[in-house]
């Protein structure tokens, strides 16, 4: 039998053009994801703008805002609540800082943390719910108080859930690393959106 002889010029020739190919096909399909979600947020915040709008209006129509008869809002529990959220914020970032020294298990304790802050917003949403003095249907300002809130509440609950599944996603070795973590970016980038919502909220509701 004849030996086969390998031309060293000719397979390095081969690996420089698989390179290419490489090179091709990643810049042929790019990564949209970070693009997607900042115009899912842009939408979101469209919505959020608008109803924003929509209380600024009826608060310029009625001579008296709140209208005569409306219990005082608390302010001590959203106070706790605000800064609450504002520090998950901080949080959040450290487990995005983590994750980029390729430290794991640091970024599954700081997430853990901020779903925790998030779920004591929740808990702290619900039990203003059910000692505030007015219902959804008692006047204008509570039926824009309850829709507002609540609305910002759900965008709560999905970050908390999306963290929750980055969390449960990183318990694979490996998956999330200095290299590829786009997941917790996601997440991060959600939840600060999420807070300057309710930060935005807070002053026109509790303060102005």
């Amino acid at each position: 039998m004849q030996s086969q002889i390998i031309d060293p010029a000719k397979t390095e020739l081969n690996h420089h053009h698989a390179a290419i190919a490489v090179d091709t096909h990643h810049e042929a399909h790019p990564d949209h994801r970070l693009f997607g979600l900042v115009v899912f947020l842009i939408a979101e915040g469209m919505i959020f703008v608008g109803m924003f709008g929509a209380y600024l209006a009826f608060r310029s129509t009625l001579p008296v805002w709140p209208p005569v008869g409306t219990p005082d809002l608390e302010l001590l529990l959203p106070g706790v609540n605000t800064v609450n959220l504002i520090a998950s914020s901080f949080v959040m970032h450290n487990a995005d800082v983590a994750i980029k020294k390729n430290d794991a298990r640091g970024m599954r304790i700081w997430l853990a943390i901020t779903a925790a802050m998030g779920a004591i917003f929740l808990v702290g949403q619900v039990y203003e719910y059910t000692h505030l003095e007015f219902g959804l249907t008692t006047n204008l300002f509570a039926s824009a108080f309850y829709v507002l809130t609540g609305f910002h509440g759900l965008h709560v609950t999905i970050g908390v859930v999306a963290i929750l599944a980055v969390l449960w996603r990183s318990r694979v070795q490996g998956h999330y690393s200095n290299e590829k973590h786009f997941g917790i970016e996601a997440a991060e980038i959600y939840w600060h959106f999420v807070d300057v919502i309710w930060i935005i909220l807070f002053g026109l509701l509790y303060l102005l």
